[in-house]
């Protein structure tokens, strides 16, 4: 820390009689004066002590305490695993690099500054910051290696890692802060983003549940709605993130909570509730541009194009993030406006190779665009690799069967999409994909109920494709008449026995219950790399009546 300044000694007494005096003494006043002055004197003395016994509380009270600086608010929030501010972290970062510049070999300082920039460079979408944190991490870590006690850079390594998207080595530096110090709950945010990024839903719900019972607080409960929406338990996660919202205290942490909300109404199709959530968490803070995005997103919804396209352009222009390009130039596409959308897309291709050159992997959002919008052989070269290096998440197992179903290889993609929503997750575009691939391979009963799915979920969930699952859902027409009557098997004829349960990301049933690890390898019938390959293991079952954990518990109590 900045050494203190030095206090002022006590100034010498002055060789000068007191302001007004003179040397020589005045003559004594008349006696007649000097009693009267007197019992004027001894009332005003009773009156004063009278009045000091009535208005003196029996203790002094305590002198108020400042309001905390910019920095420290950022330090605080650190230390609460919550965001700060981006002018508090602006503040800090600043602060910190002055620091430095005297004190080179201070590895704690090193090690805030690197979590800062990788903080900023997350939330600008700016990888140039993450190399400045790799570099600042670096520092620390020869002032005093991770051996000698420097986990906190080992950690802030890891946190770099999930922003760039490198979900292996994020888990590794976590795991190993994790070993080396069990009840520290600062390697948990690490691993809770590597395991949900790696697929490994069951591992991150263990740490969601270890992170709430030693820290608790807002951000757990944050973490914990995170973990009930990627499992589908949508009236859970409603609950955790609508406490997390009430029991927030900073701004940033206010906003953050909001915007959680906006998304969990947006994904259960009310771009109206979702509309008011994002314009909360902008009212609280003006420069969290993620709910500027989410607020675009919902306007378009309720057809207010011309206002959704003016937050999509100031959102692209501040936070360059490739996911929001992508969005905005499919609502150019959708109203007609190509050349538009074709410049959001050259912007997009530019975007995603400074992303490459920057050591950050964009390629899902890459994969995404080509499949629909380039070249679906390159988005499926995309995704066969990312799920060979076992990152295996619903979105990675989402992107790769449709990729495959636009690459003309529609019955190698279904085990994929089948994989994405046995997850867990409500996601209607994920609902659209597999309906589409069914469809294509003649299986209509499956594909009505798809696409009705993904209707049902959230009938806006794209300008683009939305309006195409309506067609293709008119397209397969009504049901055959007679429904389940006409497939019972003859009389007299045994039914045929039933097919065991595909093997779901947590390597148990599509509900995300049973586990298998990653050692264990691929089982029965399924290809070697297919989605049953090398499955994480399951999220522990909710208790009865879908009662939260005792890490929930814990983050409950924490932050009342």
């Amino acid at each position: 820390m900045d050494a203190k300044p030095q206090q002022n000694p006590e100034p010498p007494a002055s060789p000068l009689p007191p302001e007004g005096a003179t040397a020589v003494s005045p003559p004594p006043p008349p006696m007649r004066t000097t009693l009267r002055r007197a019992a004027f004197g001894a009332v005003a003395a009773a009156v004063l002590v009278a009045g000091a016994l009535v208005a003196v509380p029996d203790e002094e009270e305590p002198a108020a305490t400042p309001a905390p600086g910019p920095v420290a608010r950022a330090e605080a929030a650190a230390a609460a695993g919550s965001p700060a501010s981006l002018s508090d972290l602006t503040a800090l970062i600043g602060d910190r690099q002055k620091w430095v510049e005297t004190h080179p070999s201070d590895a704690p300082a090193w090690a805030v500054l690197g979590t800062a920039y990788t903080e900023w460079g997350s939330r600008a979408a700016d990888a140039a910051y993450f190399t400045r944190a790799e570099k600042a991490l670096q520092r620390s870590l020869a002032a005093q290696p991770g051996e000698r006690g420097n986990t906190q850079a080992w950690a802030a390594l890891g946190a770099l890692a999930n922003a760039r998207h490198d979900y292996v080595a994020a888990k590794k530096w976590g795991e190993t802060v994790r070993a080396r110090q069990p009840k520290s709950w600062t390697a948990y945010p690490v691993l809770i983003d590597a395991y949900n990024g790696l697929g490994d839903y069951g591992a991150a719900a263990k740490a969601t549940e270890t992170f709430g019972s030693l820290r608790g607080g807002v951000a757990a409960l944050g973490r914990t709605s995170d973990m009930y929406r990627g499992r589908g338990w949508r009236e859970d996660a409603l609950a955790t993130a609508q406490e997390a919202a009430d029991h927030a205290r900073t701004p940033a942490e206010k906003a953050d909570a909001l915007h959680r909300l906006g998304e969990l109404a947006w994904e259960r199709g009310e771009p109206a509730e979702a509309l008011a959530q994002y314009e909360g968490a902008l009212r609280t803070d003006r420069g969290h541009l993620v709910s500027l995005a989410g607020r675009a997103r919902a306007l378009v919804a309720l057809d207010r194009t011309d206002e959704a396209l003016a937050d999509y352009l100031t959102v692209t222009a501040k936070l360059p993030d490739p996911r929001y390009v992508l969005e905005l130039g499919e609502l150019y596409e959708a109203s007609g406006l190509d050349g538009d959308a074709r410049t959001q897309y050259g912007k997009l291709r530019e975007l995603l190779g400074t992303a490459k050159a920057a050591g950050v992997d964009e390629s899902l959002t890459e994969a995404r665009f080509e499949a629909d919008h380039g070249d679906p052989e390159a988005a499926v070269e995309l995704m066969e690799k990312e799920w060979a290096d076992l990152r295996r998440s619903a979105e990675v197992a989402d992107a790769l069967g449709w990729a495959l179903h636009r690459a003309g290889r529609t019955e190698e993609g279904v085990q994929y999409a089948e994989r994405a929503l046995e997850s867990g997750v409500r996601n209607a575009s994920y609902a659209y994909h597999l309906g589409v691939i069914e469809s294509a391979l003649g299986q209509d009963g499956p594909a009505r109920g798809r696409l009705e799915e993904a209707l049902r979920t959230n009938p806006d969930f794209s300008p683009l494709a939305a309006p195409l699952a309506e067609e293709a859902l008119e397209s397969l027409g009504e049901p055959d008449p007679g429904g389940p009557a006409e497939v019972r098997p003859p009389t007299g004829q045994a039914a045929a026995p039933a097919a065991p349960e595909p093997s779901g990301p947590a390597g148990g049933t599509g509900s995300g219950q049973g586990a298998a690890s990653e050692e264990a390898g691929s089982p029965k019938g399924a290809a070697p790399g297919g989605p049953g390959a090398a499955a994480p293991s399951a999220a522990p079952a909710r208790t009865p009546g879908g009662e939260p954990g005792t890490g929930v518990k814990a983050a409950a109590a924490a932050a009342s």
